[in-house]
């Protein structure tokens, strides 16, 4: 017989306790993410109204109406689409506000981030919200307003900061709706991994907005 070594008389490791199981609410908000995010892709390919809740189904791997496990009707994943996008972009402009940049270098961090939002792969929410916006009832557009006005207010904020600073003549709402509008249409025409980076866009459009920082 062998002896026993001290390691024979050691008790026995214990297996590391693995993690637990997703919960069902876990599962839950990945699934209803999913939904948003895929529902996103297909609104803006296709339109709110030539998307059906079975295209979304299958396009999640998911039967035909369960969807509606999640959602109400087909106008309540649009909403949660378009408040995707401006939760996402409010929770960054709202970082970019609070930092002490100067107004310029603000700005064009908010630019960024509105271009990221706009034009990132994945980031369909905002084209939907820009042109699937009166498919909404009253009701579901008043919430989506709500968000709408408090990303505004910061971006009125760092106008007035530029007007202050002299970067530009006027801070006035039609100044902020030009340029929303100009960013915004790069929906349309930009793509990803042909010609200009976002942060080159973003280079060009400041320097659009405001001129050359070495001309100041």
């Amino acid at each position: 017989m062998q002896k026993k070594t001290a390691s024979d008389s050691q008790p026995a490791k214990r297996a590391p306790r693995k993690r637990p199981l997703v919960t069902v609410s876990e599962e839950d908000r990945n699934r209803r993410a999913d939904l948003v995010r895929v529902s996103a892709r297909l609104f803006r390919e296709k339109g709110f109204d030539g998307t059906t809740v079975r295209d979304i189904a299958d396009a999640v791997g998911m039967r035909s109406g369960s969807p509606f496990y999640h959602f109400k009707t087909k106008q309540d994943i649009l909403a949660a689409v378009m408040e995707e996008g401006l939760v996402g972009g409010l929770n960054e402009t709202e970082r970019i506000v609070a930092t002490d940049l100067p107004p310029r270098e603000k700005f064009r961090a908010l630019v960024r981030s509105h271009l990221e939002t706009v034009l990132a792969e994945g980031h369909d929410f905002i084209p939907v919200l820009l042109y699937e916006w009166r498919a909404l009832s009253p009701e579901l557009q008043a919430h989506i307003i709500e968000l709408k006005d408090r990303y505004d207010a910061h971006w009125q904020q760092v106008l007035a900061e530029l007007k202050t600073a002299g970067l530009i003549k006027s801070d006035s709402k039609v100044v902020r709706l030009l340029m929303f509008g100009a960013i915004n249409y790069t929906a349309q025409w930009y793509k990803r991994g042909k010609g200009l980076s976002i942060d080159q866009l973003a280079d060009q459009a400041i320097e659009f907005f405001l001129g050359d920082a070495a001309g100041e």
